[in-house]
């Protein structure tokens, strides 16, 4: 039973890798068909939302629900706003400029950034000396300067189709041959928001630990939200449309799994193994997103980001083996910790014991029968 609990996180990010796979290749399907980014994000986060909450609602207990307070409204406020809003409007924007392969490597950034964020903040432990330390700093100046060659090295045209100009906001004023660059730079900036979304879990299960409401509210607050911004974007009612039954499937797909149950799954996973662990499994995604978009959106695979994809894996691995370390010595002084408790308890039995023996006499009383 202990090692079914041990690999069942590691099941659940295999298993949403495929899933992030699938949503990035069928949400550039959809960018390239025509569809508005913004309203892509809105209709996913109302759709997941429409699904999760009556489920949240019917399924939980009243003796164990959870009630938000004003602390929880506005961490989870915050982590919607930073780690699903912003972060999927820009990852989409860079997306569209880009390639969905591109997307899938750039994110590869996460678990170098989420080191750097955990560091600074204190979940990180960080020990100059130590060569596990070292490891990670090595490990995420090389995803750093991989992202930033894969970004930056020219080559031949990148983009295999031709992009509605009325979508992005970006495409309109930015000359044609720095759009890969726009786009690689849209999709690190959403890398950062969705690190900053894996340290903010911290708090926020803490401060309000039912995974599936807490999911539904951020659904919730995240299509307000994006709302607000699509409001000021696109206020024609014209951009809101679906405009295929391609477009409505991959936006129920993206918004039931994508987003409901992932959110759900990421935020039981933080709170079982942490945020770096959610973090390790994107380079499999790489793998999943290139060898697809290739046969299904015919995307080509050219060697400067090739390298750079290369680059970003090895760098993040290389932080994999120093968090390695630090987990095998955090699980060394658990043991120690354990082990000194279970000693302290017998000392303290023992002593009980001592105590007692002393106290009661050394020879039984005997009574005087005449």
């Amino acid at each position: 039973m202990g090692h079914v609990e041990f690999y069942k996180p590691i099941i659940v990010m295999i298993v949403m890798q495929f899933t992030y796979g699938a949503v990035s290749i069928i949400t550039r399907a959809s960018l390239l068909e025509g569809m508005n980014p913004r309203v892509f994000v809105f209709y996913r986060q109302a759709f997941a939302t429409l699904v999760i909450a009556p489920v949240a609602y019917f399924s939980r207990s009243k003796i164990t629900s959870c009630r938000i307070g004003w602390k929880s409204f506005w961490l989870i406020f915050l982590a919607s706003l930073i780690g699903i809003t912003t972060s999927q409007m820009i990852f989409l924007e860079g997306l569209y400029l880009a390639s969905a392969s591109a997307g899938s490597a750039i994110f590869n950034l996460v678990p170098a950034i989420t080191f750097v964020v955990a560091s600074i903040v204190g979940y990180e432990p960080i020990n100059i000396r130590s060569l596990r330390t070292m490891a990670k700093i090595f490990g995420t100046i090389v995803c750093v300067t991989s992202a930033a060659a894969m970004a930056l090295i020219k080559g031949p045209k990148l983009l295999n189709a031709n992009l509605p100009s009325s979508n992005s906001l970006l495409l309109n004023s930015t000359e044609v041959n720095n759009l890969w660059l726009w786009g690689c730079l849209c999709l690190f900036g959403s890398s950062c928001c969705w690190s900053f979304w894996l340290i903010i879990q911290v708090p926020v299960t803490k401060s309000y630990p039912d995974h599936l409401s807490l999911s539904a509210w951020m659904c919730f607050m995240a299509t307000v939200q994006s709302g607000i911004v699509l409001l000021f974007t696109d206020p024609h009612l014209e951009a809101w449309k679906i405009t295929s039954y391609f477009q409505m499937g991959s936006l129920l797909y993206a918004a039931i799994v994508g987003s409901g149950i992932s959110i759900f799954a990421q935020s039981w996973i933080i709170q079982k193994r942490g945020p770096v662990f959610s973090a390790m499994f994107n380079p499999l995604n790489t793998v999943i997103v290139t060898i697809f978009a290739s046969i299904f959106l015919r995307e080509q695979i050219y060697l400067g980001s090739a390298v750079g994809a290369v680059g970003i894996v090895i760098g993040l691995y290389v932080v994999l083996w120093g968090k390695a370390k630090d987990l095998e010595e955090m699980k060394e002084q658990q043991e120690k910790k354990t082990m000194l408790s279970q000693k302290d308890q017998i000392d303290v039995v023992r002593i009980m014991v001592d105590e007692a023996n002393l106290e009661e006499p050394l020879l039984p009383k005997q009574t005087n029968k005449f």
